[in-house]
């Protein structure tokens, strides 16, 4: 079946990023990056690839939200039985990436992800719809299931198990911070020679460089 791939392109004209528009702390930039998908209506701009690997390197990825970053790091939350969860507890080497198709840019985070305290990631559970915190429950996420409707059998059990009663944090439920050691901002521009340009964490301080696309 012929779909002609080789003739699906984009001409990115949206515009550039040069070092002296770049922000010299890369959290920042970010932000100002993330408030503009925000401010053009994007559809969960918070939407980030989370690649993660074995420790003999077979490697998954799969897309998570984005809850809270400062300059810690960037934070989601999960199941810590899950797939990716039983990855990073082996191997806690992990990328995150950002695409903003309608603003032709990307952003490329690697580093190490640790969990979040068990404080903060009650806070956050304590915030979630009350089917979002039952869903957390009724799910062992990345388990076989026999079917639907046992998932939906285990949800009808828990809302009447629950009714009325606050809805506690699962214990293997829970956040990570992926702690960056490169942060890259990628701007779509003419003729694939697109903007690059790659933080780098060395000790305390960031350096930055331009890559050829």
């Amino acid at each position: 079946m012929d779909m002609e791939l080789a003739h699906l392109r984009e001409n990115y004209t949206k515009g550039g990023l040069a070092e002296r528009d770049l922000h010299k702390n890369p959290f920042e930039q970010f932000r100002i990056w993330f408030e503009q998908a925000q401010s053009a209506k994007l559809t969960e701009p918070n939407a980030m690839t989370l690649a993660t690997s074995t420790p003999d390197g077979i490697p998954s990825a799969r897309i998570v939200l984005l809850k809270h970053f400062d300059e810690e790091g960037f934070v989601f939350f999960t199941n810590y039985e899950s797939q990716k969860g039983e990855e990073l507890e082996e191997n806690p080497n992990a990328a995150l990436v950002f695409y903003w198709a309608e603003l032709e840019r990307q952003v490329r985070i690697t580093g190490v992800a640790e969990k979040t305290s068990r404080e903060e990631s009650e806070k956050y559970f304590a915030t979630r719809p009350r089917e979002s915190q039952l869903g957390a429950w009724a799910s062992e996420q990345s388990t076989v299931v026999p079917g639907r409707k046992f998932l939906e059998e285990q949800l009808t059990s828990l809302t009447k198990w629950y009714e009325d009663q606050e809805i506690p944090t699962p214990p293997y439920w829970g956040g990570y911070r992926v702690k960056p050691d490169t942060i890259e901002f990628w701007q779509g521009r003419p003729s694939r020679l697109h903007d690059r340009l790659l933080f780098t964490r060395v000790d305390s301080k960031w350096e930055i460089e331009r890559l050829s696309p």
